[in-house]
């Protein structure tokens, strides 16, 4: 009978080994492009980071590294691929249409609070639109975006679409390339880093960035004026993404942990950051004497008349997927407070 015994506990002891090896301790490394001092860096990712290992009481743990492991437009490939655990990125950096759908944050007049944006942003596309089918290959931890978008020039105001004509604008893919394009700019896609380079040796006109990049990417002394929309000129969707085969070596109970920080909690951080680096971005540009301006009710219609377009078209490529584009978009403006 003892040894019937023994041999039970054994086994007990075997299996539960097996069980703790299965979800052992975890050390995630996460890829980031930005500067390490970046805002978004500093008070989004980073803290999300130390709350992973809070959370999961040290079982799961997340390393930053301060130097990435690739080119900012294969961040998701990466992630998908495992040669990160975890990444971040734009959408419109990946230039097939695997991402269509999250093009609904992209359009103008979306709203002047990140934060407001970002959270609207989770709530559409995960609930609206099927994010987690257009990130295949991935566990869907975030998604964000950043302030509204401006666009940034090296010489005096524009007043007129004609203005435009000629302008090497650098964008970051996506809608504001379409509707810049449409406007009579000549666009160049750059990943940000790249910027300012291209700007301070007069390779490119200008850039459509937000307020923050400005000071995060030292451009200040290479602008003069800088033009703002209510509600943005363009904005960007950002992932934050973990390899699934990763995602699957952390048990349950973790997994749960994780995804309560992340997911509306993560949007809610991440457009906060955006947000107060924005508010300290402004003094500086204004420091820098650079004219920030309100468009001209010329530009503004413009704006206006090329942006229906581009959001009817996308409305209806969606909707051939058995989505409405047109209630999505409607339903992200009211909840980021901008209405129609």
């Amino acid at each position: 009978m003892k040894s019937l015994i023994s041999a039970a506990i054994l086994a007990a002891s075997l299996i539960g080994g097996a069980g703790t090896a299965a979800f052992a301790d975890t050390e995630l490394v996460l890829s980031s492009w930005l500067p390490p001092r970046h805002p978004l860096v500093i008070n989004a990712i980073r803290p999300w980071a130390k709350e992973v290992e809070e959370v999961t009481q040290g079982r799961v743990s997340v390393r930053v590294l301060t130097k990435p492991l690739g080119a900012p437009p294969a961040h998701f490939d990466m992630a998908a691929e495992g040669v990160a655990d975890i990444t971040y990125g734009l959408h419109s950096f990946t230039t097939d249409d695997r991402f269509e759908r999250s093009r609904i944050g992209q359009f103008s007049f979306l709203g002047d609070s990140a934060e407001a944006a970002s959270k609207a942003f989770w709530q559409v596309y995960t609930e609206d639109l099927d994010a987690a089918a257009e990130h295949k290959g991935v566990h869907l931890l975030g998604l964000f975006m950043h302030g509204p978008g401006l666009l940034h020039r090296n010489g005096p105001e524009i007043t007129t679409p004609a203005e435009l004509a000629g302008l090497k604008i650098r964008t970051p893919g996506g809608y504001i390339a379409d509707l810049l394009r449409d406007l009579g700019a000549n666009t160049l896609f750059m990943s940000s880093p790249e910027v300012y380079e291209k700007l301070s040796r007069g390779v490119i006109d200008g850039v459509a960035f937000t307020y923050e990049a400005l000071t995060a990417f030292n451009l200040t002394d290479y602008v003069k004026s800088s033009m703002r929309v209510p509600g943005g000129i363009y904005n960007t969707t950002w992932f934050l993404v973990m390899n699934e085969g990763a995602w699957e070596k952390i048990s349950p109970e973790d997994q749960a942990a994780i995804d309560r920080i992340s997911g509306l909690a993560f949007a809610g951080l991440a457009g906060k950051a955006w947000d107060a680096a924005d508010d300290a971005a402004k003094e500086k540009i204004s420091a820098a004497g650079i004219d920030v301006y309100q468009a001209s009710p010329e530009m503004v219609s413009a704006i206006k008349t090329a942006a229906t377009k581009y959001e009817d078209a996308w409305a209806a490529s969606v909707k051939e997927d058995g989505f409405d584009g047109t209630a999505a978009l409607k339903r992200m403006r009211e909840l980021s407070g901008v209405g129609e």
